[in-house]
């Protein structure tokens, strides 16, 4: 249980925490001595009935503690001192006793839309949220990402350094700014999803904990619900994308390891999406995403709807996902008159190539599915998608 709670208002702390304190190291380490001290007290003393108040104030009380120490900071000590946000007395041990969990804000917004500003590079972006937002550690962000955990470190730091020097500001966008603010948080969001769909469990169930905030904090925001309910629909899928080690495509996964509890809540916030008039890019992969699922796909509508993402996007790989949906409407000739058509934007994307060699396998031309297979195992990275290649290429 106490696990459970240091996973769930981790974020909620240090965004209080950044909150009052305006500095995103120092609200960092604070939390983590008040999750240390509530690590070795709470199992002897019981979880506090407010437990997210308590770890607020005592990582507060300690924050307030290295300011006095730093002299040059007793100006900010002093404004701290005063202005106490919650209603809470120090206790005999350096923790604190609080009224109850009403008294602490929910920042998590705000610390999102400052992780995600669009000042900071992409990378920064996706570290810092992972970092502040759902505690994984510097080396575990690292592994993640195949990056030492010293080159992390440094972008970490840099991100921080950057939003102290820039000036910029922990709140909520206004509402002229909200949307485009919006659509740049949801992407980092969904970044981070798409790096652990490919084989990294961890960072696709910290992305999807990010929408469920987001929804949460956001509920009038139909594209919000939109990457929510993609992310869901996808996720519900992890235990049969994979194997004994290899990749298996949608059409041949085994139905009975999809999580339907999972699929159906996905497809509960997809709607309450649309009821709110959502018709943005996320609800429709969203609705691309159930039709893909279905026990009889509706191909020709999925085709329809990867044609309006096409036309608001204008990506080749949303028109790569089309000419997939229309092998299975119109037969693998045409979609492969659509494929071709995009090798020149594409030619060093996987997906296109392999792509283009289950078309030409399907069309009984082995030979240029060879070269297909090939040239997208020479583009290949993960292990998983290596494998599943060379059992391409081996006519498996």
């Amino acid at each position: 249980m106490i696990e459970r709670i240091f996973r769930d208002e981790w974020g909620r702390v240090v965004a209080t925490l950044v909150g009052i304190l305006g500095d995103f190291e120092l609200a960092e380490d604070a939390a983590q001595e008040a999750f240390a001290i509530a690590a070795e007290r709470w199992p002897r003393d019981g979880v506090p009935d407010a437990p997210r108040a308590w770890l607020v104030a005592t990582a507060r009380n300690r924050a307030i503690d290295r300011l006095r120490r730093a002299r040059t900071l007793r100006d900010k000590t002093e404004l701290l001192a005063r202005e106490t946000p919650l209603a809470a007395a120090p206790d005999d041990e350096g923790g604190w006793v609080l009224d109850d969990d009403a008294s602490v804000p929910d920042e998590r917004l705000e610390l999102l839309f400052t992780c995600c500003h669009p000042a900071l590079a992409s990378e920064a972006q996706v570290a810092l949220t992972l970092r502040t937002l759902t505690g994984l550690t510097t080396e575990q962000i690292a592994r993640a990402f195949l990056v030492p955990p010293e080159t992390m470190k440094r972008r970490l730091t840099r991100a921080k350094s950057k939003i102290r020097a820039a000036g910029i500001p922990f709140r909520v966008p206004a509402a002229e700014q909200l949307s485009e603010r919006l659509a740049v948080v949801l992407a980092v969001i969904y970044l981070v999803f798409n790096e652990g769909y490919g084989g990294h469990d961890t960072l696709a169930t910290e992305a999807v904990r990010l929408g469920e905030v987001l929804a949460e904090l956001l509920p009038d925001e139909p594209e919000t619900g939109g990457l929510l309910a993609l992310m869901l629909l996808h996720h519900a899928r992890r235990e049969a994308r994979f194997a004994d080690g290899e990749l298996v495509l949608l059409a041949d996964q085994d139905r009975t390891a999809w999580d339907d509890e999972t699929i159906a809540r996905g497809r509960g916030v997809l709607e309450a999406a649309i009821e709110r008039g959502g018709r943005g890019t996320y609800v429709l992969q969203a609705a691309i995403a159930s039709l893909e699922i279905a026990e009889h796909p509706d191909w020709p509508q999925i085709a329809t709807l990867y044609g309006e993402l096409e036309r608001r996007t204008g990506s080749p790989v949303v028109a790569l996902n089309r000419a997939a949906a229309v092998a299975e409407s119109d037969g693998p000739a045409a979609a492969l008159a659509l494929v071709d058509g995009l090798r020149g934007e594409l030619d060093g994307y996987l997906y296109l190539h392999a792509t283009r060699g289950e078309l030409l396998r399907r069309l009984g031309r082995e030979a240029d599915a060879a070269a297909a297979f090939g040239r997208a195992l020479e583009l290949a990275e993960r292990e998983p998608e290596r494998r599943f290649l060379r059992r391409r290429l081996a006519g498996g």
